[in-house]
């Protein structure tokens, strides 16, 4: 009989539905528990804080709150246990081992990204190693949605109907404003993979509609492609709308936030994360729509020769915790996932994070399957190039038919002329 204490913890950026996979998780622990012959659950606790609340001893006693509350964490946005973004360092481990035994944690559950994937195979393994049971099973998280193994993530839906309810409204905005400002730049967050950006394709039905440009970091920023882009759609439709991603880059490899209005590097120190990442937006006092802003601002002119003007929206976290636009969908799949992880643990699985198999997209439906942490831990899936149109700066319709069950309907504007 395997028996011990199941601990859960949310780790690096929020979703507006990670809250919905711990509340799968807690719910399934305590329903769950206590029925399978062979492994047993007695209690759950929350790391408060994650890894880094763990080790100082603030836990949380799942036993101590009330079943109204925990349901109610489905529809709660940010990250309820608070959350962390610490590197686990070799010194941290016997201090987490010696919190698994003091609370008898066997059944370790950990809900986040690649980082977080890459915490749960170390802490496992060191456990392995020093001849403690553990089952570590990985609850998948990432507004970012580059997770490998797994079609997509709980909270990119929710995150990607932000950016494209958002690019909608805005593109309006700017149409009908067009003979006052002339372009508009819409910044969404995501370091290397375009999924994002790309989900304001779901925006568009007409040609005129926003976007008109996406820029993924899959594609290298290309300035003289850009300008010529925006130049073109601003004499046809008589404004422009850009869409970026935090994380894009030129040929070099320089984050296009680096770039002056002529496309030049500005040298200047790099600011890192705890993790190595080089800080983007807000983080590292830049912006990415800051610098296309200029740049269109300085290049792009009207039928007289005069200069546009436009402006530049960067939401920054907003899209990780707007739980007025999460999805039905992405609710129940966050929900689903938390429970398939605590199912795992009681079949005698561990290492592993759960993923989401699309079996078809047309009626939209995804199984519930596995992968390894090692495999999903630290490195980032970008979007395949088929879903880019490199030559149009955009998407491909392959890949607005990726995007568009998981974004929902969105609604219809009409137009006057």
């Amino acid at each position: 009989m395997f028996q011990g204490n199941a601990i859960v913890g949310q780790s690096g950026g929020p979703t507006s539905v990670i809250n919905s996979s711990l509340c799968g998780v807690v719910q399934s622990c305590f329903e769950l528990g206590q029925k399978s012959a062979d492994s047993k659950i007695d209690k759950v606790f929350g790391m408060q804080y994650g890894v880094e609340g763990f080790m100082q001893d603030k836990v949380l006693d799942f036993g101590t709150i009330a079943p109204e509350t925990i349901e109610g964490l489905k529809t709660t946005p940010g990250s309820a246990l608070g959350s962390c973004r610490h590197k686990v360092q070799e010194s941290d481990f016997p201090i987490i081992l010696e919190q698994l035994k003091k609370y008898n944690i066997r059944y370790y559950f950990l809900a986040g990204g690649n980082d977080t994937m890459d915490t749960i195979c170390r802490v496992e393994k060191y456990c392995k190693a020093q001849g403690y049971e553990l089952r570590g099973l990985g609850v998948p998280k990432t507004v970012d949605n580059d997770l490998f193994a797994t079609d997509h993530t709980p909270g990119f839906g929710s995150a990607a109907r932000y950016v494209a309810l958002s690019v909608k409204q805005a593109g309006v905005l700017a149409r009908d404003m067009k003979k006052v400002d002339q372009y508009v730049v819409f910044q969404t967050i995501g370091r290397d993979a375009g999924w994002l950006p790309a989900a304001a394709a779901c925006a568009k039905i007409d040609p005129e509609d926003a976007p008109h440009i996406i820029l993924v970091p899959e594609i290298p920023f290309n300035f003289a492609k850009f300008i010529a882009k925006a130049q073109e759609t601003l004499d046809k439709f008589g404004f422009v709308s850009v869409v970026c991603g935090e994380g894009i880059r030129d040929a070099n490899g320089v984050v296009v936030s680096s770039l002056d209005a002529d496309g030049n590097e500005i040298k200047k120190e790099k600011t890192v994360d705890k993790f190595g990442n080089q800080e983007l937006g807000a983080m590292a006092g830049t912006s990415v729509a800051v610098a296309l802003h200029k740049m269109l601002g300085k290049h792009l002119k009207r039928e007289n020769g005069v200069p546009c003007r436009g402006e530049f929206q960067v939401t920054e976290s907003l899209p990780m915790c707007g739980a007025d636009r999460a999805t039905e969908l992405d609710i129940q799949e966050a929900w689903n996932c938390g429970r398939r992880a605590v199912e795992l643990a009681l079949e005698g699985k561990s290492g592993v994070m759960v993923t989401m198999n699309r079996t078809s997209n047309s009626p939209y439906k995804v199984e519930y399957e596995t992968a390894p942490l090692d495999a999903v831990a630290v490195e980032a899936k970008p979007m395949p190039l088929e879903y880019v149109d490199a030559d149009n700066l955009f998407v491909t319709p392959a890949c607005v038919e990726y995007l568009r069950p998981l974004v929902g309907d969105l609604p219809k504007y009409v137009k006057l002329f």
